[in-house]
């Protein structure tokens, strides 16, 4: 029998690092992915929890006179969406592109069906203007998102 290189004399052992492989300390709990409608509904109740917001993603956000998490201050649906995708106002997912687009979609605003172009920065400047018009309340807000969620539980 020819020795091998894992061979090892007894008693005898090496520490071997090796990288790139991610070894888990604890069981991993794998969250299953988000659905739409859920997304859609979780975005509405942060908005009814903590007001919709306009001009902005949320206000203050260089922290210059407010002290309180970005994810408990008024915002914008934007906002909201990407905080019920991730948790942060300002962290972009997926999901929460998805749900963007998916909602940019089937707003009208200033007599414009959707926005002007495909892409997410249209998508995301077509639901900041929808937020934005005068008049335009918290529970407006709430109820288009809730009636996302209802569209896109029906479709899937």
């Amino acid at each position: 029998m020819t020795p091998q290189p894992t061979d090892l004399p007894a008693g005898h052992r090496r520490t071997v690092l090796v990288t790139g492989i991610s070894i888990p300390t604890q069981p991993s709990e794998k969250r299953p992915p988000m659905a739409l409608s859920t997304l859609f509904r979780t975005a509405a109740r942060i908005l009814a929890r903590v007001g919709l917001h306009q001009g902005d993603y949320l206000p203050d956000v260089f922290d210059r006179r407010l002290t309180t998490p970005h994810s408990e201050r008024p915002m914008c649906l934007v906002a909201a969406l990407r905080c019920a995708a991730t948790g942060d106002p300002h962290r972009i997912s997926i999901l929460a592109g998805d749900a963007i687009r998916v909602l940019a979609d089937r707003l009208v605003v200033n007599g414009e069906e959707g926005p002007y172009g495909s892409d997410e920065l249209a998508c995301e400047f077509h639901l900041a203007q929808w937020g934005d018009e005068e008049g335009r309340t918290t529970e407006a807000a709430v109820g288009v998102l809730e009636r996302a969620a209802d569209a896109t539980a029906v479709t899937l």
